[in-house]
């Protein structure tokens, strides 16, 4: 996997530019895909379309066969795995999807979009430019020309939102945020949905489920009741729930399972 931070036009809006070679998994089946609180836009160059579920009990799922917008997520979703496909795509800062595409972040929170949806039939046309593309810097360098020259068009992050984003943490609270801001209680959180897709108290809660998932995987031996009262966590029951309402699985489940990626929980099919 090649990842690569933008170049300085798109900083604020990209957090990381990818391309994913996936190789043929041994034991096909399916993952969680865990909530980070961001967008993310992929192309698959190579490989059968992407297929999603809509829960554990869903047989079929449903197929993507074009290039996508995931939009920020509050809890996992299920996608299959197993077959060598080839992917490019980008994971968007907050406010990016107003800034790119117009939309606000809140209207496409937790689903996913086909791309002509926000921009008619240009998809199609960097789908092209990307599969023509040499190698993987140069596939990167398309997709960022791309999204660079879409700026000139729109407006970016609202400067209150982007204060407040910049030194936020899992332990900020939502009546300083709004204290800080300088707006009242609704008018703060109408833009911070805008922006993220998400209210400020449930933005934090997803903050505090990557810096659980940063402590399980950095710290092995540690009990988990420990890591729950060092994250703020009223005891481990509540840890527990929030974790499984995130990730569709207990702590103790993700620590066993040991996923190579922190946000991508696989199992075997059967």
């Amino acid at each position: 996997m090649l990842c690569r931070p933008p170049g300085a036009a798109l900083r604020p809006f990209i957090k990381q530019l990818w391309v994913h070679d996936a190789a043929q998994t041994a034991h096909p089946g399916r993952e969680h895909v865990l909530p980070t609180g961001l967008a993310h836009l992929v192309f698959r160059l190579a490989g059968p379309p992407l297929r999603i579920y809509a829960d554990a009990d869903d047989a079929n799922g449903a197929v993507l066969r074009e290039p996508v917008l995931g939009g920020p997520r509050s809890s996992f979703y299920i996608k299959e795995v197993g077959p060598p496909v080839l992917s490019v795509g980008v994971q968007l800062e907050p406010g990016a999807l107003q800034a790119l595409f117009g939309v606000s972040a809140a209207e496409l929170a937790d689903r996913h979009t086909p791309l002509s949806e926000l921009c008619g039939g240009q998809g199609d046309s960097v789908l092209q430019q990307l599969n023509e593309a040499a190698d993987a810097p140069q596939t990167l360098a398309v997709l960022e020309s791309w999204l660079a020259a879409r700026l000139p068009r729109v407006h970016g992050l609202h400067p209150g939102v982007a204060q407040i984003l910049g030194g936020i943490t899992h332990e900020t609270r939502v009546d300083e945020m709004v204290r800080a801001s300088s707006y009242s209680h609704r008018g703060f959180n109408a833009l911070f949905s805008q922006a993220t897709g998400f209210s400020p108290k449930r933005y934090t809660r997803l903050l505090r489920f990557q810096a659980l998932l940063a402590a399980v995987r950095a710290q092995p031996a540690s009990p988990l009741s420990e890591l729950a009262l060092a994250l703020g966590y009223s005891d481990q029951a509540h840890m527990n729930r929030e974790f499984r309402e995130f990730a569709g699985l207990t702590p103790l489940q993700y620590r066993l399972l040991a996923p190579e990626a922190a946000n991508h929980v696989r199992w075997s099919a059967g």
